[in-house]
């Protein structure tokens, strides 16, 4: 996607060989013209697909996912929370991950009256680098006995392996950007 892209390469910075900041426009300030125009491309990318839901993980997922709901004709976002909390009670799916950026391992977990079976998932998250948080949000649709339609990553590591994994796994995996590499603090990025 062209305005990610520029954006990527206008504000984006690297850290060492392996950390992709793009917190000024895309996880700690959310530049919104650019997430609209991110929701309508993901609907673009899966076209021919009506999910049921759109989800995500909390919490920098959150914002692609809800313009890419609204895309679609404002189906509902369910997002998996990281921790447990006194408001998600009884039964829950759950998966756990490794998060690359934060180094630990979270619990993800989806009330499951909020995914029901049989319902066509639309998986969207910011990023895509080991490919741990699709992983464990394929885990938790499966567990419902539900569908991933596909899986839609604002920005994907290209240099980390998720891509390769999850397309190994079947699914369809679409990024509206790629960063190929970081070389002097600066992103490399894929046209």
């Amino acid at each position: 996607m062209k305005e990610l892209v520029e954006a990527i390469r206008a504000r984006g910075k690297g850290v060492g060989t392996e950390i992709v900041k793009v917190d000024m426009f895309l996880n700690h300030r959310l530049d919104t013209d650019l997430f609209v125009k991110m929701g309508r491309a993901f609907a673009d990318a899966f076209a021919g697909e009506q999910p049921d839901l759109v989800l995500t993980v909390e919490a920098s997922g959150i914002a692609a996912a809800l313009t890419t709901a609204i895309a679609f004709g404002n189906v509902p976002v369910v997002f998996a929370k990281k921790s447990r909390t006194r408001n998600v009670t009884g039964d829950v799916y759950e998966s756990s991950v490794f998060s690359f950026t934060h180094g630990v391992e979270n619990h993800i977990r989806v009330a499951k009256e909020y995914l029901p079976a049989n319902s066509k998932v639309l998986i969207i998250d910011d990023f895509l680098a080991n490919g741990e948080a699709a992983e464990g949000l394929c885990n938790i649709v499966k567990q419902a006995d539900a569908q991933v339609l596909g899986i839609g990553v604002c920005v994907e590591k290209s240099f980390q392996p998720g891509h390769e994994k999850l397309a190994k796994d079947g699914y369809k995996v679409v990024a509206l950007a790629k960063v190929t590499g970081i070389q002097d603090g600066n992103l490399v990025v894929e046209d």
